[in-house]
């Protein structure tokens, strides 16, 4: 029957003249053609689709049949597949460009998930053919055709062994390999002239925000394994050709990378800017650099590592200020990667004026205290030592100041005055005094560092990696500058640190003490309670303890038990080294 009608309707259309068809022409054709394919009746299909009497019917509606075919196609349909692809073949030779890019695209886009990688692979090579005959007109068309076929690439799942990216189990990467042979001709014909055209440059800029869109996606996602670890690597290679489509079409990657500090001059076009350089694509772009050294060869070296560093900050904080762990394990790595390149102690201070300087460190501290990935809260704390590292003493001291006064955290305040003693120590040594860690400079530190942010009140349990490294910082500090010496002038200020930092501590601890310790008799006094209830019972009830204000889960009373103690022994270490302190003032009291 359908048949028949496709029979029916070429035929009455072979006398239509100038092609004239209506609606309703392409309509029967449309539908008797899909369903005699859909029926297995493509040879007959094919005999009236290559008939030289049909060439016009065909050349205006041959492109509806695209549907069933790509279908019939995907199948592998033996019975039907050679003449499917014989008919698709002689449609892409006769019907218009235009409608079978159309066409090919819709097909592109309606893909089923769970086939998204065999459309792709399948129409690449139609695409590319209808493509290459729109001539000089293409660069829209080429533009629409890869951000089509590329939003449908990122669905695909990204590969996170070396396993699954050997065996392709998710198909990516033969997707990838099979679009760089797809954009290759028309890469070829942008780099081809030094004089481009107003078309070329168009087609250049198409293949601009390819080269972007594919950075960013799937680029920004992938893990690339190392060449040690992946001799074969599909991925890699498609990074690689990537960035070598980039340098192709005239783009330098050195004013790619330093884009983000360009672009803050006022320029016309900045919107337009923003669109072509996404910051994630070039982000992406700065990790390939440095961290896979991809293209590095071709990178001059007479950039510095100084310059190099402050062009990767922003994209640094772009990657620490996300959740997902490839993205902060990419931004460790490439703040890692920038630094090692500096010298020690050679950062300057104006540096810190820089906004990306600020929060880079703030997005750092996020990750080692609220990332719930082991390793890479340990890897945030050997990147922030590196920084540290790479500072001048002033700027490490200004870096010290602003993070006592904005990490928020005991634990990475601690870590800091750990380093502050490191600096005071080294400023200590012979022919190593400065003036930032010695004298007037450090008590504005030491005040900042010597401070229970709520007084005798301060929750010292919360605080305890603070507390606990300010004192020894006070105390290595009267052991090592001797009264006589008073280098650091510690000897001079400690009357006002007694008054603002030590006696408050004393007075904190004997009320935390006392607290505990009524609590800890209160918990004995409710178990003894509850030795007449039966054993069962016993070992099914449960206490609840709040700390740092907030509810502790649900504990048995021998649990709460071991709390209270563990309480009571950390206050018992503050005040021995408080004690220690008092100490070593009374001895030098003394006459």
């Amino acid at each position: 029957m359908a048949l028949e009608q496709l029979s029916d309707i070429v035929q009455r259309c072979q006398a239509i003249q100038d092609d004239n068809y209506t609606t309703e022409d392409y309509s029967v054709f449309q539908i008797a053609g899909r369903t005699c394919i859909e029926d297995g009746e493509s040879a007959q299909v094919l005999s009236i689709v290559v008939d030289e009497e049909n060439k016009n019917i065909v050349r205006c509606m041959g492109w509806n049949l695209l549907g069933p075919l790509v279908q019939i196609l995907l199948k592998k349909e033996e019975n039907n597949l050679p003449h499917c692809l014989a008919i698709l073949t002689h449609l892409l030779e006769v019907c218009s460009p235009k409608e079978l890019l159309v066409g090919l695209l819709e097909q592109v886009e309606e893909a089923h998930p769970d086939s998204i990688a065999e459309t792709v692979i399948l129409l690449l090579q139609p695409l590319q053919k209808v493509l290459l005959r729109l001539g000089g007109r293409k660069a829209s068309s080429v533009g629409m055709a890869l951000s089509t076929l590329l939003g449908q690439v990122a669905r695909l799942p990204v590969p996170q062994t070396k396993e699954q990216e050997e065996d392709d189990v998710f198909s990516l990467c033969r997707c990838c390999s099979a679009l760089l042979v797809f954009v290759r001709p028309f890469v070829e014909e942008a780099k081809q002239s030094r004089t481009p055209t107003p078309k070329e440059d168009e087609l250049r800029t198409e293949l601009l925000k390819f080269c972007m869109k594919s950075l960013c996606e799937p680029l920004l996602e992938v893990q690339l394994k190392d060449p040690e670890t992946l001799a074969e690597s599909p991925l890699r290679n498609f990074a690689t050709e990537i960035l070598g489509i980039l340098s192709d079409i005239g783009e330098s990657l050195p004013d790619l990378l330093s884009h983000s500090l360009l672009r803050r001059r006022e320029v016309p076009g900045f919107l337009e800017e923003e669109v072509c350089y996404p910051k994630e694509s070039l982000a992406s772009l700065a990790y390939l650099l440095f961290v896979q050294h991809i293209a590095m060869d071709t990178f001059p070296t007479v950039f510095s590592s100084v310059f190099v560093l402050q062009c990767n900050m922003e994209y640094i904080n772009l990657f620490l200020s996300r959740t997902e762990e490839s993205r902060l394990q990419k931004g460790l790595d490439l703040y890692e990667k920038s630094l090692v390149r500096v010298e020690d102690n050679s950062l300057p201070v104006q540096l810190m004026e820089l906004k990306s300087f600020f929060s880079v460190p703030q997005n750092l501290v996020k990750v080692m205290t609220l990332c719930p990935i082991q390793h890479l809260r340990i890897k945030g704390l050997k990147v922030l030592q590196l920084s540290i590292d790479k500072f001048d003493t002033e700027a490490k001291y200004k870096f010290f100041q602003c993070m006592l006064k904005t990490s928020h955290h005991a634990g990475v305040e601690g870590y800091i005055i750990k380093n502050i003693k490191k600096q005071i120590d080294f400023a200590l040594k012979p022919d190593k005094g400065n003036e930032w860690f010695m004298g007037a400079h450090l008590f504005p530190l030491l005040r900042q560092v010597l401070c229970l942010p709520q007084g005798p009140e301060t929750d010292l349990l919360q605080n305890l990696d603070r507390v606990m490294e300010s004192l020894n910082l006070l105390r290595y500090l009267l052991i090592r500058d001797k009264a006589w010496r008073n280098q650091t002038g510690i000897w001079t200020e400690l009357y006002k640190i007694e008054d603002y930092y030590m006696k408050p501590l004393r007075m904190g601890l004997n009320m935390s003490k006392a607290h505990y310790e009524a609590e800890l008799q209160n918990t004995k006094d409710n178990s003894k309670k509850t030795n007449a209830k039966a054993e069962s019972q016993i070992q099914e009830s449960v206490c609840s303890l709040t700390v740092g204000n907030e509810k502790m889960p649900n504990m048995t009373p021998e649990m709460q038990l071991q709390v209270l103690h563990s309480a009571l022994h950390t206050f018992d270490m503050m005040e021995s080294v408080l004690a220690r302190i008092e100490e070593i003032i009374e001895v030098k009291e003394k006459p």
